[in-house]
């Protein structure tokens, strides 16, 4: 088989069950060198058993995943030297001290020039003045930074984190936001998370994974412009004081939300553009048409869609 160079990563019809549950079902996308894609999914969609068999932590039951167009295998070690891996439970060693530990991890890749590379990650992550301390005594923001920076020491061409913001302050959340721009700008990066404004802010593209299924794979912007979703909201304004009883009983209308006594927001009953029909219904009960907008739908009301049911 032949895998494309740009490609960094290509999942190919994985499958993994435990028992009797499927918590990886036939699920397959390819990730692009230098993309930076979210990986979004409620607790106990996949996401973590998915990325375990992408850094080769774990085997999949049928199909097959490929790195830098190498394939991955749990026996194969060569290949983790391209991956760098953040785990959901950062495994540090809290009595070992920062600079000790990342000297430590450049022992296990055979880097010739420990020193020097344990020095770049320090200052790549921010970690100058905390470098002497140990790690248990670190806040939770600088051992995600200590998490990183292992995850780097390697120099690998491939990054996944998995919930690499989880339990940061605001000011913590913003540090390590930039910091994951920043290693983005030569490096391929896979990360889950569960905080919506995090993908916005951060991601060019979005995975959704619930109950083991690929359910979205577009660019943010994409999926937020409601090419997905399953019914349109239109905000509509009215010069005069509409009959929202009478607008509710329209058989393409689902929904209404007042806005105020002239403006309402309609979501559609039909998967076609509604707007035609407010036009219409407007010109009918003569009533003004002020604004007939349609709504752009947030990342979170997405994801509530192709994951509540």
């Amino acid at each position: 088989m032949i895998i494309e160079e740009k490609m960094s990563i290509q999942v190919e019809n994985i499958t993994k069950t435990y028992g009797p549950q499927k918590a990886v079902d036939d699920i397959s996308f390819t990730v692009d060198k230098g993309e930076l894609v979210g990986f979004l999914g409620p607790n106990g969609a996949g996401k973590s058993t998915l990325m375990k068999i992408i850094t080769g932590y774990l085997d999949a039951d049928s199909g097959n995943t490929f790195v830098n167009g190498e394939k991955i295998e749990a026996g194969n070690i060569e290949i983790r030297a391209h991956i760098g891996y953040l785990p959901e439970h950062n495994p540090l060693y809290p009595d070992l001290f920062v600079k000790e530990y990342l000297e430590i991890t450049a022992g296990f890749y055979h880097l010739k020039n420990r020193r020097a590379r344990v020095a770049e990650m320090v200052e790549l992550t921010g970690l100058g003045d905390e470098q002497h301390k140990r790690i248990g005594a670190l806040s939770k923001g600088y051992r995600q930074r200590v998490g990183l920076a292992q995850a780097l020491i390697h120099d690998p061409s491939i990054l996944i984190l998995d919930e690499p913001t989880t339990g940061l302050d605001p000011n913590q959340l913003e540090e390590i936001r930039s910091l994951i721009r920043n290693i983005s700008k030569d490096k391929t990066v896979l990360f889950s998370t569960h905080i919506m404004q995090e993908v916005e802010a951060v991601c060019q593209r979005v995975l959704i994974i619930n109950k083991g299924i690929l359910v979205a794979d577009d660019h943010v912007n994409e999926l937020k412009s409601g090419r997905l979703r399953q019914s349109q909201s239109v905000l509509v304004e009215f010069a005069e004081i509409p009959d929202l009883k009478k607008l509710q009983e329209q058989k393409w209308v689902k929904k209404l939300q007042a806005v105020n006594e002239r403006t309402v927001v309609v979501d559609a009953a039909t998967a076609d553009d509604i707007r035609p029909e407010l036009f219409r219904y407007a010109t009918k009960n003569q009533l003004t048409l002020l604004t007939l907008q349609e709504q752009q739908q947030s990342l979170e009301h997405v994801f509530h869609e192709l994951t509540a049911k």
